[in-house]
């Protein structure tokens, strides 16, 4: 089945959404932390890790392989439940592979706007491959055909990795992302929140209470 995950560093929109219980892990970056008023990555990702109990991954900030892997060892310490994202570029592969020979060696791979990207990941050892399907519509590109052909490349070679649509902008993209068979959607809050509800529900919801009322009422 199909995982959901949030993403934002934002402990009350977390607590809400764990609470539902449909979601199956986290995604932050640097711009979440911040926008959740925080700097302090190691704390907040520990209070997210305390909500969910899943998958929460955490960028990191350097952008030569070395720097990345000393930051990888740090963030990967923090708890069995954490991810590193590592960004796809040619130093980040370097580092996936070598962060992918360690015990602990649990890969997001982060920033994907092609399948060729997204397949080089896989054979560096990411055990997600994450793509930023809004970004790419917003370059006037086709984002869920990133995802479908990510997926076929995926189950044509056997490849273990883990194809997590990002990036998502609406329901729309979950419903797309789902039928293109992506085994993880990461989505803000708000998205989230937009597929729980529906104007037809909340219609049908009035009929039935007022209905009742009435017979109570005899």
């Amino acid at each position: 089945m199909a995982k959901i995950f949030v993403d934002t560093a934002k402990i009350e929109e977390i607590e809400e959404a764990a609470a539902w219980g449909i979601v199956d892990g986290v995604t932050t970056n640097p711009t979440l932390m911040f926008r959740a008023g925080t700097a302090n990555r190691k704390q907040r990702t520990l209070e997210i890790v305390e909500v969910v109990r899943g998958s929460v991954s955490a960028e990191v900030i350097s952008t030569e392989a070395e720097g990345m892997i000393e930051e990888a060892k740090e963030i990967l310490s923090w708890s069995e439940h954490v991810y590193v994202k590592i960004p796809t570029t040619d130093e980040g592969l370097k580092a996936m592979h070598v962060i992918s020979q360690w015990p602990n060696g649990r890969i997001n791979a982060t920033l994907i706007f092609s399948a060729n990207q997204a397949f080089l990941a896989a054979k560096a050892g990411a055990d997600y491959a994450s793509i930023f399907v809004g970004r790419l519509d917003d370059a006037g590109l086709d984002g869920m055909a990133v995802v479908r052909q990510t997926r076929r490349i995926f189950d044509t070679y056997g490849l273990g990795c883990q194809v997590l649509a990002a990036s998502i902008r609406h329901p729309r993209h979950v419903l797309e992302a789902l039928l293109a068979g992506a085994d993880i959607i990461t989505m803000p809050f708000p998205v989230l929140k937009k597929m729980v509800g529906s104007p037809f529900t909340d219609i049908g919801l009035q009929k039935f209470l007022a209905d009742w009322h009435k017979i109570a009422a005899q």
